[in-house]
């Protein structure tokens, strides 16, 4: 007979672990607090128009290959890669650059502000991908048992990359590049992180082999959702079964086993094993009520930002913008260094605008486009009032507006937004924090929230605050990493 699974949550992580424990043999039954599946991987559909709720395009496909080869199953949804990969306007000088994967393009963008910027780019990129090559396999694509066990692992890697411990990304950038255009454009990726250039190490700078040389950033037809949809739907071949609505607010245990979860209706689910989508911290605390993981401790971590996204439908098309575009205010240091903590940096806004309507027409009414807005802000930590939100939201589509030379207002037709409160109630995010724990030096690797219980030898984590972070690839590798947990300790 074969072992039944719960899983909790519904993100990609939950979701890629289901499919690959069901293919396995396993019989896998989910959980969902909300009334959808997907988690931050999420949409919105109203209007006629469709949101992303979250991620907007992903990188490594290589990673949804190997996933969807290990299942048996060919890639259930199309993905096209983006050309350029992003825009960027800056308004100290009122610039616009295209950002290509091609160096001869992206060299004729900036030679004039950056002499010998193809040599430099390709010397930036050759140490970017020695770094990724020598640190994917050691720190990022296997499991750690202990910390002792993560240490003599990371003793491998070539010590040439150690000084880039001691060195956040932004202070690498400088080493190759001496305009600040140029050094903006190249740390933006830190943002993806959910921190900033001037607080995330050097050693992620290998994300910009990721970017530029590797893979490039993919769009999926229909929008991101349909990656979920897409699972869910191969799940059910599988004849695995969804419940919705259904949160986890309690536990029953007995000899260091976990017996049921206890949803908030009192009802009892029980399993052999139990695999939790849920944010890896705050699950052990809000519902295990682990002391290490209380309240009190979790605010001693190292959290990500906190997100604000607006959600707008436009009547009218915008030629003014790529699928893709960022959105750089003059003072782009002094807003990345004072954004986690201090509010009133919101007066002068970065953020992104993902215009899905652009390669996905049907994410909108004909001469119509859908906007997807988002502004890195503090979390709930520095800044608990949001009854200012919308004035916020106001005071970005007025620079925006400017920005493009196009009044967005009278044209928007479908308006929302969400706050870090609301990411913290809809998805259980400690303090709103958008990707949850950062990758602080502290908590990558066996540092990180362990991906197996403390105490429940049958219960297992899977997704950004666990091993080995926060993206879509990561949290794929995640599913692949818990599942060979489950199998060595389950077969």
């Amino acid at each position: 007979m074969s072992r039944e699974v719960l899983i909790v949550g519904t993100g990609l992580g939950g979701l890629s672990a289901g499919l690959r424990l069901a293919t396995k043999g396993y019989q896998v039954s989910f959980v969902e607090k909300a009334k959808q599946p997907g988690g931050r991987l999420n949409q919105i559909k109203e209007n006629g128009f469709t949101f992303d709720t979250g991620p907007s395009f992903f990188s490594m496909p290589y990673e949804f290959e190997e996933f969807c080869s290990d299942c048996g199953i060919d890639i259930p949804f199309e993905f096209v890669e983006l050309d350029p990969l992003y825009t960027v306007f800056i308004r100290e000088g009122n610039n616009k650059f295209n950002i290509y994967k091609d160096i001869e393009l992206l060299a004729q963008q900036f030679e004039t502000i950056e002499p010998n910027f193809k040599q430099k780019f390709t010397a930036y990129l050759k140490h970017c991908e020695a770094v990724y090559n020598d640190t994917v396999d050691a720190a990022i694509k296997q499991n750690f048992d202990s910390i002792p066990d993560y240490l003599y692992k990371l003793s491998r890697v070539n010590p040439a990359h150690l000084p880039l411990l001691f060195r956040n990304f932004w202070s690498q950038t400088k080493l190759y590049f001496d305009s600040k255009e140029v050094r903006q454009i190249v740390s933006l990726i830190a943002f993806f992180l959910g921190r900033t250039p001037f607080d995330t190490s050097a050693i992620y700078t290998l994300l910009s082999h990721i970017e530029f040389k590797y893979t490039g950033y993919y769009n999926v037809k229909g929008g991101m959702y349909t990656i979920a949809k897409s699972l869910v739907s191969e799940l059910e071949k599988r004849n695995v079964t969804f419940h919705y609505n259904t949160e986890i607010v309690d536990f029953e245990s007995k000899n260091g086993q976990l017996l049921s979860l206890v949803d908030q209706q009192g009802k009892r689910w029980k399993a052999d094993i139990f695999v939790i989508n849920s944010d890896a911290a705050f699950f052990r605390g809000k519902v295990f009520k682990r002391k290490a993981y209380n309240e009190k401790s979790l605010r001693k971590k190292h959290w990500t930002m906190g997100y604000l996204t607006i959600y707008l439908g436009i009547k009218g098309k915008l030629s003014q913008i790529e699928h893709h575009n960022y959105f750089l205010g003059s003072n782009y240091e002094d807003y990345a260094t004072s954004i986690m903590r201090d509010p009133g940096v919101l007066e002068k806004p970065y953020y992104y605008v993902n215009a899905i309507s652009k390669s996905n027409p049907e994410c909108a009414p004909e001469g119509c486009e859908a906007l997807f807005i988002v502004c890195p802000v503090p979390n709930l930590m520095y800044k608990t009032d949001w009854s200012d939100k919308e004035l916020i939201v106001d005071s970005i589509i007025d620079d925006l507006s400017k920005r493009i030379h196009y009044d967005l207002k009278p044209a928007i037709i479908y308006r929302r937004s969400y706050s870090p409160i609301d990411w913290q109630n809809q998805f259980n995010l400690f303090m709103g924090a958008g990707l949850g724990l950062s990758h602080h030096m502290l908590q990558i690797g066996a540092l990180r929230p362990k991906n197996f219980d403390e105490h429940f030898k049958n219960v297992f984590y899977v997704g950004s605050s666990t091993t080995p972070g926060a993206g879509l690839p990561m949290v794929v590798i995640s599913s692949k990493l818990v599942v060979e947990r489950i199998l060595k300790y389950f077969g």
